[in-house]
């Protein structure tokens, strides 16, 4: 029992860790997917909670029924056409881009704080990295562990350090005067900014998620597992939300909105924030890295450490179109692809039931 216990942990640090990057640890991600709408973003991360619980769930269960070990082997099953290859393709460009995401968001988060070169930061993580995606599954388990419970602590103390020295601003009938900084082209844009955001999440995270239901083989570990992961997932982002938009518009002109955030409370707290951060880029650094090497070992028949050299190599010069850039230009793409592949997913799961009732 003490080791089940075990295991459901682990799998929800893993899931948390994965999803919580540079964009989402840094403030980035939530900034331009829920903040910039306003008081109804609270609404667009309830959706995304659902959307992971289920879709995650999903996606374990045709894991471990048709063992599959990658997730380009998810995306052949459940989607064999045209549009299968398409998202293959596009998965696989998406982490490598999110693992040169992290390099420059790596870069940023130093540059931004101690104002030296983004070099320094992009190589830091390159290397520490390397050593700890060729421990393979363990490696990504354990830091997981250990880094997810600390951004947590660390979210946690400056939200109420906030309650305590902006207790007048931190109330629902402030926050519900704050008025949306987006340009809305389509009636409940917030809602699809929120489908976009659980669609490449999740589609990202299949790629530690299938290889892990290999390693475990457990439904009954895995699914409590992503459902506690999901939950306190939603939780630091609402926490994480409620800062932000208390500090708009003045979070729009930084790359690193949180780091501006805790400036306020004293170096200590900053210095533990932005320590906390490049931990959690550094975690879902090595499930991107993790994932497609993972992929690449199966589909070309390379060596695991010849393949993340590989990404590493790609990863590096990706990285110097910059950090919000690449935020930008790339998630809401991939977003839409992704969103597709679930809905498929959804079909396949149910047409497997039907079939096997």
């Amino acid at each position: 029992m003490k080791k089940t216990f075990g295991l459901i942990f682990q799998t929800s640090a893993v899931f948390i860790g994965t999803i919580v990057g540079a964009g989402l640890a840094s403030g980035q991600e939530i900034t331009q997917f829920f903040s910039t709408y306003g008081y109804v973003s609270f609404w667009g991360i309830l959706v995304c909670c659902l959307i992971y619980i289920l879709i995650s769930s999903i996606i374990v269960s045709i894991s471990i029924k048709h063992k599959l070990s990658s997730y380009t082997e998810l995306i052949t099953l459940v989607s064999p056409g045209f549009f299968g290859v398409i998202t293959d393709i596009f998965t696989s460009f998406f982490l490598v881009s999110g693992a040169a995401i992290i390099l420059a968001g790596s870069g940023a988060l130093l540059h931004q704080y101690f104002g030296i070169s983004k070099w320094v930061g992009i190589l830091l993580m390159s290397i520490i990295s390397l050593y700890t995606v060729l421990k393979d599954t363990k490696g990504l388990i354990t830091i997981n562990s250990f880094i997810v419970p600390a951004l947590t602590t660390i979210i946690i103390t400056i939200f109420i350090l906030y309650l305590v020295f902006f207790k007048d601003m931190v109330s629902t009938s402030y926050i519900k005067q704050i008025p949306s900084y987006k340009d809305n082209i389509m009636p409940f844009q917030w809602f699809f900014s929120a489908l976009l955001y659980a669609g490449f999440n999740m589609l990202c995270c299949s790629g530690v998620l299938v290889p892990l239901s290999q390693e475990i083989k457990s439904k009954r570990v895995l699914i409590p597992g992503v459902i506690i992961g999901a939950l306190g997932l939603t939780l630091l982002c609402f926490l994480i939300n409620i800062m932000l938009l208390l500090n708009i518009p003045q979070i729009f002109k930084y790359e690193i909105p949180l780091l501006y955030i805790t400036h306020r409370f004293g170096t200590l707290m900053q210095i533990l924030l932005l320590c906390v951060i490049w931990c959690e880029m550094f975690s879902t650094e090595v499930s991107n890295i993790y994932s497609v090497g993972k992929t690449l070992e199966k589909k070309f028949n390379l060596s695991y450490k010849n393949a993340v050299l590989i990404i590493l190599i790609i990863a590096i010069p990706v990285s110097q179109i910059g950090f919000k850039t690449l935020i930008k230009l790339l998630y809401p793409g991939f977003g839409a692809i992704s969103f597709i592949f679930l809905i498929q997913c959804i079909i396949f799961y149910r047409k497997t039931i039907k079939n096997e009732n």
